[in-house]
């Protein structure tokens, strides 16, 4: 895992020097988020999961075409924990949030917002590298995240791990 780690940031460091250059040679500015764009349907859906808690969920994703982060799925706020994570493609990274609710020890119900950066090891390299060095940028979108999950794999997200975080 730490190998991992280390391979992202390396490789994040080369995506963004990449970067200064737009495909037909020209210079651009250099962007930490590697020229990902998030587009405003991202922050609305996140607003309204957190002020209103109309979804249980949101998964992004990465259009390399477009050059920007989008909405791929929301999930309605009855969905299960299992439900979001089978949205969670088994060999594509995204970006995921969910609104878990939970009992404290004293019975107090509560939730957390949890941000997962999925990558998962059968995930093409090009792919966890942009995943990787767009996720602070897209991260800083989103205001009231309160926990952080890095996954590659589906253990480091079982509804157990969740639990364990959210107190």
């Amino acid at each position: 895992m730490a190998g991992n780690l280390i391979w992202f940031l390396l490789i994040g460091n080369v995506v963004d020097l990449l970067s200064v250059t737009d495909d037909l040679g020209r210079a651009g500015p250099a962007n930490a988020a590697s020229g990902m764009a998030v587009h405003d349907d991202c922050k609305l859906k996140f607003l309204e999961l957190k002020a209103k808690r109309t979804y249980r969920s949101i998964v992004f994703k990465i259009e390399e075409k477009q050059k920007q982060v989008v909405v791929e799925h929301v999930g309605e706020p009855a969905e299960t924990y299992e439900q979001f994570t089978e949205k969670l493609p088994a060999d594509e990274c995204r970006y995921a949030i969910f609104d878990f609710d939970f009992l404290t020890p004293e019975g107090v119900q509560k939730s957390r917002i949890f941000f997962i950066a999925w990558s998962p090891d059968t995930s093409r390299v090009r792919s966890k590298m942009i995943y990787a060095s767009s996720k602070d940028r897209f991260k800083r979108e989103l205001d009231g995240i309160q926990v952080e999950l890095q996954a590659t794999d589906p253990t480091e997200i079982g509804l157990d791990v969740i639990k364990s975080r959210a107190s």
